[in-house]
């Protein structure tokens, strides 16, 4: 029997799509109450609108009881600010892939959350790392018995998208990581219906490790004109069984995510096999940047 997570209350800070898709699986799968927060009131009110329709789209086809759903729903709240999750036993930070952004809000978790909430990152690909030694108060040495304690309490979680429909959670532990943190981190993500695999911390984890130069090389082939995005699509869903082509995962993703991730990756190893692809990056230049915005390798308007 593994351990209990003892969750109460979670926050998630981010109301994008990865942040609504956590509070909703937190909400309807673990039954626990949660704070979300996005600086952005029209984001927030994009994230519940997306919340609103899942909910209605399971009423619809029998998935779910109206009962349940409204209660899922109910246990979500907005709230404004940091300074409103202050109680909460675990946060989940789900804002874009910015090693700086990341830092600054790890820091403000430590000044404005209790000290023993488990501090979670969605990162696909930042050190974990690097962020835990973000929540160790200034005051404090890193490699004192407090700063320890407050770094070990952070934890990569990183939920796949669409969070809703995607089984898997990959772990990963930072250097400071405690075994605690780790073990209710994995419980939590179990609760929420989740399959859970575990990564050391490294540049992309095993996830973007893997999947990164594969969608870079399908779009050098698209740049080279070897073949048409259709043709290199076709040829990796019907020939090798995916569900979709790299190019329409890729505009899945988000062009801007994929040359970020790419960007750490390369950064982080130095290795020639993570370089981005200049198509890409000349398509997150036009603002192309797929399926969220109506433009990417294919269009969606």
């Amino acid at each position: 029997m593994g351990i209990a997570h003892g969750i109460r209350t979670l926050g998630v800070l981010g109301a994008g799509q990865m942040g609504t898709g956590i509070a909703l699986v937190s909400a309807l799968r673990a039954k626990v109450p949660v704070l979300l927060h996005d600086r952005s009131s029209e984001q927030v009110r994009k994230g519940l609108g997306l919340v609103d329709k899942l909910l209605e789209k399971d009423v619809g086809k029998g998935r779910l009881t109206s009962e349940d759903a409204k209660d899922a729903r109910d246990r979500i709240t907005v709230v404004d600010g940091v300074e409103g999750m202050k109680d909460v036993d675990m946060v989940v930070e789900a804002v874009s892939e910015n090693l700086a952004l990341k830092q600054t809000i790890f820091s403000e978790f430590v000044q404005k959350l209790r000290p023993d909430a488990i501090l979670a990152t969605n990162t696909s690909s930042i050190s974990v790392t690097k962020i835990a030694a973000a929540a160790v108060p200034q005051r404090v040495s890193p490699s004192s018995e407090e700063g320890k304690r407050s770094a070990g309490r952070v934890v990569g979680l990183h939920f796949f998208n669409p969070v809703p429909v995607m089984k898997l959670v990959e772990l990963i532990s930072a250097l400071q990581t405690t075994p605690q943190t780790l073990d209710r981190a994995r419980s939590f993500a179990i609760a929420c219906g989740k399959e859970v695999t575990t990564s050391k911390d490294v540049p992309g984890f095993v996830s973007n490790a893997l999947l990164m130069p594969f969608i870079n090389e399908a779009i050098m082939h698209l740049e080279k004109g070897i073949a048409t995005r259709e043709d290199i699509d076709t040829t990796l869903k019907l020939g090798m069984n995916h569900p979709m082509g790299p190019l329409q995962l890729a505009d899945f993703i988000g062009l801007d995510t994929c040359l970020a991730i790419q960007k750490t990756l390369y950064e982080g190893t130095g290795d020639s096999k993570y370089r981005p692809s200049v198509l890409l990056e000349r398509m997150v230049d036009a603002g192309w940047l797929g399926k969220k915005n109506g433009k990417g390798f294919y269009d969606y308007n």
